[in-house]
């Protein structure tokens, strides 16, 4: 008892929120705020009630088109020790968290368990979010930071008492078997950091065993979320699952000293969390290697088969090279920074990406791709018309919302997904009803209906080949017109190759 009471006062003396936990959608009994321009009594105060099917709704409704929007949303999404994240409850699920929403999307649509999640008490203002919010398996947690703003109107004392039910609830949800997911950072930056762990996430787990004489059979399962280009649409997101931890491996340790126990835990999540990321020190930092693994990843990636692990090994093994030749050899970093920099500098002046320069086999191998690429994009021009017609204006709008909704790097992806669902949804079934209107046919409907995003797809394609294939053009056009321009282009990057080659052998060679 005296170890329990311990841990009660800790999460009372620390913010609860600041650890980013997920918790059980159930709907505790809130005290009133008091005060001056309250006018419903404490005795009466009471949360909105939940519909009866509204705890179900994400995962009888929403579920599966989260799946279908975010296999849309990204051009990749590759979970590595998939069977991991399919462990039985009671679990505890702890990750990074650099893109908001769309770090417990992943988890959740990718785990066939619910998984419970909490929110700041703020998204919980709006009868809207408020809906979505619990309805999605989420309750709120009461931040102290809120009180400071002015967000929220609770008293100090209401807000470790909702913190204080929050809590318990997590508990009990793990008493049932139940997954929490929590993001321990306490806040999402949209950077390839990892900051400092609260140490929420080992007290709750340390804390649930407790309650069990740890034989309750808790595991903690951390988690890396590592995004290639976060804000992009049809981007790439690797999902890098890390051995559970068994809680009850701390027992005799957090009996001795509970502070102590939290401590260690937290630092075995931080420490395996780590190895599942691709951690830079800086921006200059994240700058170089980004450009590096982006423009020439396919002349370093030995493997016939390019995945997304094959990139986070290169991610990593460049930082560490980057780190190695800071303290060996930075003179020769500093020659490959000051190449890479002026390479960019010059693609970006014509226009050009490092793609459109690529070669690939002899030229008359290249001669026929050209002709038969341009070949599908002639006879494929009337479906890529038809796809575009009836699925542009969805397409931009949420990207034309997510502009003038935020300037917050971490909030673009979410926007763009959420509003897309809403976009396409609507726009598809209106489009629908008005052939049905004008046809009379429900066959004619339901065809339209299907070639709908069959056909945006295919637009979506098409128009990256079209890309692809006009920047080809336009480098060809540049070498008849400026040809010195582009030998000299050329001349910096096969030696900027040649560097990254020479300096990968070298590194290599001191490992």
């Amino acid at each position: 008892m005296r170890d329990f009471a311990w841990l009660r006062g800790r999460l009372k003396s620390r913010n609860a929120a600041a650890c980013g936990l997920a918790g059980p959608p159930e709907s505790p009994k809130v005290a009133a705020p008091t005060g001056p321009g309250n006018s419903v009594p404490a005795a009466e105060y009471k949360p909105h009630p939940i519909p009866f099917l509204a705890p179900m709704l994400f995962y009888t409704v929403m579920k599966p088109l989260v799946q279908v929007a975010l296999r849309v949303f990204f051009r990749k999404l590759e979970i590595r020790h998939r069977e991991r994240l399919q462990l039985p409850g009671p679990l505890l699920i702890c990750s990074n968290h650099p893109n908001t929403l769309m770090d417990p999307l992943i988890a959740a649509a990718s785990r066939r368990q619910s998984v419970a999640f909490l929110a700041k008490s703020t998204f919980f203002k709006n009868p809207i979010s408020r809906a979505i919010m619990e309805s999605g398996n989420s309750i709120p947690i009461y931040r102290r930071q809120d009180l400071d703003t002015g967000a929220e109107t609770l008293t100090p004392a209401q807000l470790e008492a909702q913190n204080e039910k929050a809590f318990g609830r997590c508990y009990d949800y793990f008493d049932r078997g139940g997954t929490i997911m929590i993001f321990p950072e306490g806040t999402s930056v949209s950077e390839r950091r990892l900051r400092p762990l609260k140490t929420g996430a080992a007290r709750i787990a340390l804390g649930a065993e407790a309650r069990h004489d740890f034989r309750l059979g808790l595991r903690i399962l951390p988690m890396g979320i590592n995004y290639f280009d976060p804000q992009r649409f049809r981007s790439e997101v690797f999902v890098n699952m890390a051995e559970p931890i068994a809680v009850a491996d701390y027992a005799d340790q957090y009996r001795q000293d509970p502070e102590a126990a939290a401590d260690a835990l937290t630092e075995e999540i931080r420490r395996r969390m780590e190895q599942r990321l691709v951690i830079t020190r800086t921006d200059e930092e994240d700058e170089l290697v980004t450009q590096v693994e982006r423009t020439f990843g396919q002349h370093l990636i030995q493997d016939d088969e390019e995945t997304l692990y094959d990139n986070f090994q290169l991610s990593r093994t460049l930082l560490r090279a980057v780190r190695y030749f800071e303290q060996h050899d930075a003179g020769r970093l500093g020659d490959v920074r000051e190449r890479l920099h002026a390479y960019h500098q010059e693609l970006s002046r014509l226009r050009l990406t490092d793609d459109a320069l690529e070669t690939r086999g002899p030229a008359g191998t290249r001669r026929n791709r050209a002709l038969e690429a341009g070949l599908r994009l002639a006879l494929g021009a009337p479906v890529y018309l038809y796809g575009l017609i009836n699925s542009y204006i969805p397409y931009k709008i949420p990207s034309v919302i997510a502009r003038r909704a935020t300037k917050d790097v971490e909030f673009v992806a979410p926007i763009l997904l959420v509003t897309g669902m809403l976009t396409f949804t609507l726009f598809y079934l209106g489009q629908t009803a008005l052939v049905h209107h004008f046809t009379g046919s429900w066959l004619w409907a339901g065809l339209y209906f299907l070639s709908l995003p069959l056909t945006g797809f295919y637009a979506l394609s098409y128009a990256g080949n079209l890309a692809e294939r006009l920047r080809r053009l336009r480098a060809l056009r540049l070498f008849r017109q400026e040809r010195p321009v582009m030998e000299n282009l050329l001349r910096q990057r096969t030696e900027l190759i040649r560097l990254l080659r020479d300096a990968r052998t070298a590194y290599l060679a001191k490992q």
